[in-house]
């Protein structure tokens, strides 16, 4: 046994439930390829003002579960806690904003990390499948963006999320909501840790899930009822072209989100099935966050979902996936010139674009075939010196047991018309 083990918090993706979770990303980022989303990927750490401008600086995420670092030069770096602000800021570094062809659309997928306490669905880290639409303030792109989401969960087989939908308002009607809620907050008996918090961003302390916070928080007042006029019907259309599209949905005026960038829209995605660590993704619209990092006034909107937590989704609903082996054929050679021979063939098959696995390490016949078992392979070839003398080896279909000689010169072509 190794003397080292994966650091506390994380996981090591190792098949055959590695095949899980690339089927996951799979399923969310197609319709993403299919709607004009085109690939980003950036670094693994960011300058730690990025996060901190971005996501904002009373958030625990910037406050208590960013991993941030010195390096050697004196720079103040820190792993990507989150992907909206690494995309936002590559798309400025790279002016995509200024190829006149706006929205941008960009989807990305890749590991993540936080401080946190471990436990089942919460992980230091974390893989996510995001999408962001940059340059374009259309209640049309709010939904699409909705809609993809929901069209992704539904493709894997998932019934039994939710989704839960609020708007944050904007520049104009948020502050007259902030100063109200401060007022009430105020009189409240908070730990100094939420009364700070309560002073920089207050809509925070509405995400606090502590039941003493929360049980002070009745009769607080309602974001809903301090919109502007632009504000409540931006959000009416949001409503309306998701309910045209069968998109079923929840009204939240507690939904906040764990990110200070959020404006007007925000959503999130539930599922019962997974106890208090209920999220498996969310997003929203973040009109002001180009100009917080020092870039132009771009709005935008985007989402995340959780690779891992989706898969704990789909546990929670009893769901398989219907995964394809990752080998189609496996051959066993016996003897020298068999393994000469049905090397070349394996070669032949892989270059023909033919999943195929070979017998290694000079097994008998039993334990390769038990190799061949494993490998899920449809198809086994077996070839010893008296199939060669031949010229034929042994086709063996694994699923119907049958059994035939096929000439070692034709086994590529049969094989590709078999599998077709």
């Amino acid at each position: 046994m190794s003397t080292f083990q994966a650091p506390k918090g994380t996981y090591d993706l190792l098949p055959p439930d590695s095949a899980k979770y690339l089927a996951v990303r799979d399923a969310i980022s197609t319709p993403l390829k299919n709607s004009g989303y085109g690939y980003v990927e950036t670094p693994g750490f960011e300058n730690v003002e990025l996060f901190a401008r971005g996501v904002g600086e009373s958030t625990d995420i910037v406050t208590k579960e960013m991993y941030a670092f010195e390096t050697k030069g004196g720079d103040r770096l820190a792993l990507r806690p989150e992907g909206t602000a690494s995309v936002l800021r590559a798309a400025l570094e790279a002016n995509l904003h200024k190829a006149g062809n706006l929205p941008v659309k960009l989807w990305y997928s890749g590991s993540y990390y936080r401080y946190e306490r471990p436990q089942k669905g919460r992980y230091r880290h974390f893989s996510q499948v995001g999408a962001e639409a940059i340059g374009a303030e259309d209640p049309a792109l709010d939904a699409e963006l909705i809609i993809l989401a929901d069209q992704a969960y539904r493709s894997l087989g998932l019934r039994d999320f939710r989704i839960l939908l609020n708007s944050l308002g904007d520049k104009e009607c948020r502050p007259v909501y902030r100063a109200a809620l401060q007022d009430f907050l105020r009189g409240l008996d908070l730990d100094e840790d939420t009364l700070r918090r309560a002073e920089i961003n207050p809509l925070r302390v509405l995400d606090d899930k502590r039941p003493e916070v929360q049980k002070q928080l009745v009769g607080a007042p309602s974001l809903r009822d301090y919109l502007c006029d632009g504000c409540k019907a931006y959000h009416e259309q949001v409503r309306e072209l998701l309910t045209a599209e069968g998109v079923a949905y929840e009204d939240d005026e507690k939904l906040v989100r764990g990110l200070d960038y959020y404006t007007r829209t925000t959503f999130e995605f539930v599922h019962d099935g997974l106890g208090s660590q209920s999220a498996v993704g969310g997003g929203g619209r973040y009109d002001g966050l180009s100009e917080m990092i020092g870039g132009p006034s771009l709005p935008s909107v985007g989402w995340a979902l959780g690779v891992d937590r989706t898969v704990l989704a789909l546990e929670a609903e009893g769901i398989e996936l219907d995964i394809p082996a990752g080998t189609s054929v496996f051959a066993v050679p016996l003897g020298e010139e068999a393994r000469r021979v049905l090397f070349a063939k394996v070669t032949e098959l892989r270059k023909a674009g033919v999943a195929a696995d070979f017998s290694y390490g000079g097994k008998g016949l039993k334990g390769a075939m038990k190799n061949a078992n494993r490998s899920g392979a449809r198809f086994t070839i077996v070839a010893g010196e008296r199939d060669l003398a031949e010229g034929v080896v042994q086709l063996k279909d694994m699923e119907t047991g049958e059994q035939d000689a096929v000439a070692v010169d034709e086994i590529v072509v049969v094989l590709k018309t078999k599998l077709a």
